[in-house]
């Protein structure tokens, strides 16, 4: 039988909607997104027929089902929650930090109901959404002002353009950082008005290189901290106390770039030079801006401190609305810039404080009761507590590596491989790493009430193997 004879066995349009199990899928899901998903069915039918893929015709049945597959798959959320193994805390691909129980309280509270965004409960009249933020900022850091944005990119691009539009920007070449997604300051700087003025080396940059490029042009002295890159060896920085002295001298604001907005001390501090944003500010900087979605454990937000002059020329800025954070972002975020007021309430409210706090003695006892689960309910999979390394993430502290502990899994019956892409396509995913042919799960990332359903997700994985 040939390909034509093949395509006129294909069953009629007319005959399926006529179809008992059409009918029954119509009556679930809406008519016109049904047909459009038959059509799509049809057509791969037809396609893999001609292309020789197959020399089987489908049912009217088959094709009814393969259509409420692809109707499941369409009306489905892309964006949807997964279990974190990796042992990376601000894990950027799977949705950076997660939220305090406050600040998703908050976030519910302002999406459910009417709010003050933009109105003076005192006054009666329009007020300002960059208000709400500003307080709590001004405690924690000691800023003069603050301006909230979506995100630090956002920061960097309104910083430049408001200081420093068609001026030159002053700064070391070994911190010109792609900030992610082939996302490079230099061109972040070009589309900002700005023009760049690289100066130093790589690896060594002194403060005669910066007053040496300082001239009429110039419109900023800027620092970026390489918060997701180190470089060692023979190397010389900048530092914010011998950049503001310069500024002041030759009349050039200053600004750091200070990426992962790290708000008070951590114990991993012996371990590494994270700047303190209350500390660089007090230097005497004009304007610093970081992530709120990094090291603070808020919401995706870009968050400027400084002197109130600038931020307030900023305000003025119309780029500023293009950048303007929601209602949401700023209840999630006051909601857990409140909580740093009390910095031992914050280790334990925000997971990811709690996170990089916690103790290993924990985690083990999360691995030995998984371990235990897993060797008696799935015997055709092997399960030790295992010794793991986990990170910060997120392009903060790249050197800080956390001890952990973890599961190490490897199947009998199917390849780790196999094993980790089953993991991955569960309706809710579970993501680890395989490393020596071994699957990991790292317990600081997997919260205690996720262990039930990873145990559960194992099994199905290797039920549906067998």
């Amino acid at each position: 039988m040939n390909n034509k004879e093949f395509l006129r066995k294909i069953p009629k349009v007319d005959g399926i909607l006529e179809h008992r199990d059409w009918k029954e899928l119509v009556a679930e899901y809406p008519e016109g997104l049904a047909k459009d998903a038959l059509r799509a069915i049809i057509e791969s039918v037809r396609l893999a027929i001609k292309t020789g893929e197959t020399t089987s015709v489908p049912s009217i049945s088959e094709i009814v089902r393969d259509a409420k597959k692809t109707l499941i798959e369409w009306m489905s959320p892309r964006l949807k929650r997964v279990v974190n193994g990796t042992g990376v805390i601000v894990h950027t691909n799977l949705g950076r930090s997660l939220l305090a129980d406050e600040a998703i309280g908050a976030i519910v509270n302002a999406a459910s109901h009417y709010t003050n965004l933009e109105y003076d409960l005192e006054k009666g009249v329009r007020g300002s959404r960059y208000d709400h933020c500003t307080a709590v900022l001004k405690r924690l850091t000691g800023a003069e002002s603050a301006l909230v944005v979506n995100n630090n990119a956002g920061a960097v691009f309104l910083i430049l353009n408001t200081l420093a539009e068609g001026k030159e920007v002053v700064i070391s070449r070994g911190e010109l950082v792609e900030i992610g997604g082939s996302f490079r300051i230099p061109d972040v700087m070009k589309k900002s008005g700005a023009v760049l003025r690289e100066v130093g080396t790589t690896n060594r940059t002194h403060k005669e290189d910066y007053e040496g490029a300082i001239n009429q042009e110039t419109g900023l002295l800027m620092k970026a901290h390489t918060s997701n890159y180190k470089i060692k060896g023979f190397t010389h920085d900048v530092m914010v106390e011998e950049l503001v002295p310069l500024g002041r001298q030759y009349g050039v604001p200053t600004y750091f770039d200070a990426g992962s907005g790290l708000l008070f001390p951590f114990q991993l501090m012996t371990v590494c030079d994270e700047p303190l944003v209350p500390t660089e500010l007090a230097k005497g900087l004009d304007v610093i801006s970081f992530s709120g979605d990094k090291l603070p454990g808020a919401p995706q937000a870009g968050i400027i401190l400084g002197r109130k002059s600038f931020i307030d020329a900023m305000k003025k800025n119309p780029l500023t609305r293009a950048l303007r954070p929601d209602k949401l972002t700023i209840a999630g975020l006051e909601s857990t810039l409140l909580l740093y007021l009390d910095r031992e309430r914050a280790k334990k409210a925000i997971p990811t404080l709690r996170m990089i706090h916690e103790d290993t003695n924990v985690l083990r006892r999360k691995a030995q009761w998984m371990v235990k689960q897993v060797r008696t309910r799935c015997p055709s999979l092997a399960a030790d507590v295992t010794r793991l390394d986990s990170e910060v993430g997120g392009g903060s502290l790249p050197d800080v590596v956390i001890p952990s502990f973890g599961v190490g899994l490897k199947p009998r019956d199917m390849t780790v491989q196999s094993f980790e892409t089953r993991l991955r396509g569960l309706e809710v995913p579970i993501v680890g790493r395989i490393e020596k042919d071994v699957f990991l799960l790292d317990m600081r990332t997997i919260r205690k009430d996720e262990l039930d359903f990873l145990v559960q997700g194992i099994e199905s994985v290797l039920q549906d193997g067998e």
